[in-house]
């Protein structure tokens, strides 16, 4: 090979290819990876039947009652969830902002750095537990069905929010919000008048952006009996119905990419 043409960096990226595969190997081990299992004969049959019963959607008046109900609920169960957790996020995102506060401006946080930090320690909180495991608690504490998602959703995404809406007020312009507090505005007239009319096209783009990801959680959630389409499709695949399956499956498709369609046209809008 001409010297000229030769990468003088692959020696490096054959090293670094074959660290990776050193350490990605116990990895794949301790996960118990085993893919060639799924060309086993026993279960190449069980996967054939299973498919070819995919094609044959169930589509009868009653099972599509039922999906459309499970399907109004699911988004219910979003959206619910995510005005709750609005109500969370939103005094905990104002208590957690420095620049919102009068006497960080002035030098002199005191007791409430601390309080700020407690707040923020709580943010942390609520969003480290997935949702999922919320549910599983609250079906411990309601019972089955859509209650259990509505609280999951609101606990977990009150935190998610509260802190991405703390970051994007800390990060905007400080001038507006400085001069309305040495003026003697309050926190909440700061907020209205100094911080948001700059912030509000990404805070309402964050939300909605959150509304259309509760709308997929939502779903998953019906697999531990919270109810809507999850639960659904929870209960045909322990059955082994396929063609229920293909069809819950198929509404849960239109159901995200009309909810994308919908957060992409209000960002749009709020451009």
């Amino acid at each position: 090979m001409n010297p000229a043409l030769r990468d003088p960096a692959l020696g490096r990226r054959w090293l670094a290819l074959l660290a990776g595969l050193v350490l990605l190997w116990p990895l794949l081990v301790l996960s118990e990876f085993k893919p060639w299992t799924l060309l086993e004969e026993r279960g190449l049959r069980a996967t054939g039947r299973y498919l070819a019963q995919f094609v044959h959607m169930r589509v009868d008046t009653e099972f599509l009652a039922m999906l459309a109900a499970d399907t109004w609920r699911t988004v219910a169960i979003a959206t619910a969830g995510l005005s709750l957790a609005l109500l969370l996020a939103v005094p905990l995102s104002l208590l957690a902002t420095a620049r919102l506060s009068s006497s960080t401006l002035e030098g002199r946080p005191g007791p409430v750095r601390w309080l700020r930090r407690a707040v923020r320690a709580l943010l942390v909180a609520l969003r480290s537990i997935p949702e999922l495991i919320w549910a599983l608690v609250f079906v411990r504490v309601v019972g089955l069905g859509p209650t259990a998602g509505v609280l999951a959703i609101a606990i977990a995404y009150g935190g998610m929010l509260g802190k991405v809406y703390a970051e994007i007020l800390e990060s905007a312009d400080v001038a507006p919000t400085q001069a309305l507090l040495r003026s003697g505005a309050t926190r909440w007239q700061a907020l209205l008048f100094g911080a948001l009319p700059s912030c509000a096209p990404e805070l309402l783009s964050y939300t909605v952006y959150r509304w259309e990801c509760a709308v997929r959680s939502s779903v998953v959630l019906g697999f531990v009996g919270a109810g809507g389409l999850g639960q659904q499709l929870d209960n045909a695949s322990k059955m082994f119905a396929g063609n229920e399956v293909s069809a819950i499956l198929l509404v849960f498709i239109v159901l995200v990419m009309l909810s994308d369609a919908f957060s992409r046209w209000l960002r749009g809008r709020l451009a």
